[in-house]
């Protein structure tokens, strides 16, 4: 099979690549760094700056569609917001535009978005068949992402949406920002910890991607997130004791709104969100608990 990702050097992709490197699949990852795609997506991972590098008789089965500027990495100054938006909603639109100029196309396109598609939801559980419930900067974003790799409905494209939690992996992401300020002693939970903090270990985010993938008839959004979410201070607790530290210290969540603004929100709300469409698939995660999940990752932490 030959896989066109965007987004392919960031964590999910390169774990992405390394899973259908050893299946045997042939890989293009577009990038902005193509130099760099087979030192982090693995050799053999080819890597391109423009879409018209593949030519139009170079077969294409599936499109993974990751590619998006970090939305926790800065505060959202207006400049920040006009870079999240564009390099999700424009770089779709400009691969969308691409896939249409194709005689062939692939048959499926995997697209990201995340559990921010709902908005802040308090205690409710969110499933896939249920609207945004608060709709603040990250959930609109969500949507129009969402909303614009849809399109590719009218062009006989099977579209996957995955709404991806907090992923937990070793090697980047969510734990990489933790791990020093818990290592020291200094870790704790953020604003009251009651908050739901919808989890999902990279080798379960990579495995459910490739089982929609090969389901002919998977479609719309799923919820990328383990079965068993918790609470921020359960959370807290969970990762001090896998790193053998305290986490007592709480963040306050004036502080937090004071110097991140409307960003403060991804970190004192939260989602009780439920993979509901994925079990009824017939997807088995490998970490239901965190728990579990953190006792895996602990040792290379």
């Amino acid at each position: 099979m030959h896989i066109l990702l965007t987004g392919g050097t960031g964590l999910i992709g390169r774990h992405l690549c390394r899973h259908w490197l050893a299946q045997g699949h042939r890989l293009t990852v577009w990038s902005r760094r193509p130099e760099a795609v087979a030192i982090l997506c693995g050799e053999g991972v080819r890597g391109i700056t423009e879409l018209d590098e593949l030519e139009a008789v170079d077969h294409l089965d599936a499109v993974v569609n990751l590619a998006g500027a970090p939305i926790a990495d800065r505060p959202w100054t207006a400049s920040r917001r006009n870079l999240l938006w564009s390099s999700r909603i424009a770089l779709t639109e400009q691969l969308l535009a691409w896939l249409g100029r194709r005689e062939q196309r692939p048959g499926v396109l995997i697209s990201g978005s995340a559990v921010g598609w709902y908005g802040d939801g308090g205690e409710r559980e969110l499933t896939e068949d249920l609207p945004p419930v608060v709709e603040d900067f990250a959930s609109q974003l969500c949507i129009a992402w969402e909303e614009t790799a849809c399109r590719a409905q009218a062009q006989g494209i099977r579209v996957v949406l995955v709404r991806t939690g907090l992923v937990l992996a070793s090697d980047g992401g969510f734990l990489s920002r933790l791990r020093l300020p818990f290592k020291l002693g200094l870790g704790g939970p953020v604003g009251n910890g009651r908050q739901w903090m919808p989890w999902i270990h990279i080798d379960d985010q990579v495995a459910l991607i490739d089982f929609l993938l090969q389901r002919t008839d998977a479609s719309g959004p799923y919820n990328a997130c383990a079965p068993e979410p918790v609470r921020n201070r359960e959370f807290a607790k969970q990762l001090g004791r896998a790193l053998h530290r305290p986490a007592v210290i709480p963040l306050p969540g004036l502080l937090l709104k004071a110097g991140l603004g409307e960003m403060s929100n991804l970190l004192l709300g939260g989602q009780r969100a439920y993979p509901a469409r994925l079990l009824a698939a017939g997807f088995t995660f490998r970490f239901n608990d965190l728990q579990s999940a953190l006792g895996n990752l602990s040792s290379r932490l």
